[in-house]
């Protein structure tokens, strides 16, 4: 019972962090990571699938080794939440939604920014 649990709350954060690709207010990088974990746990073949089949595996296998992002993708995962806020921002009239937003777009900046990036030198060796 408690494998097909963790089987479907994989896949619920599977789901989710395919939205948060393109939806602002939806993180993809937890939901990315509880994935993984409840896979780990309940599943080699979908572990595996997420690692190594999915979109997203290239990054979460960097993760894993290094604890870290490859160099260019800190830069591209900026600019993609600076575009998707600034369309939100756009898109919405109410105030406070608006300082909402800003403030959710500060919070992630700073988590961003606090990534560790690792260069190829630094990979290698």
């Amino acid at each position: 019972m408690q494998r097909l649990i963790l089987i479907i709350i994989g896949w619920i954060a599977v789901v989710l962090a395919t939205l948060g690709v393109v939806l602002p207010l939806l993180p993809t990088t937890p939901f990315l990571l509880l994935a993984a974990w409840c896979f780990a746990r309940s599943s080699p073949r979908f572990h595996h699938w997420l690692l190594y089949r999915s979109w997203f595996g290239g990054y979460l296998r960097y993760w894993q080794q290094h604890k870290a992002m490859p160099r260019g993708a800190k830069p591209r995962a900026i600019a993609f939440i600076l575009v998707t806020f600034a369309v939100s921002l756009w898109l919405v009239k109410m105030f406070w939604v608006r300082i909402l937003l800003l403030t959710i777009l500060g919070c992630l900046l700073i988590f961003m920014w606090r990534i560790p990036v690792i260069d190829e030198k630094q990979q290698n060796s």
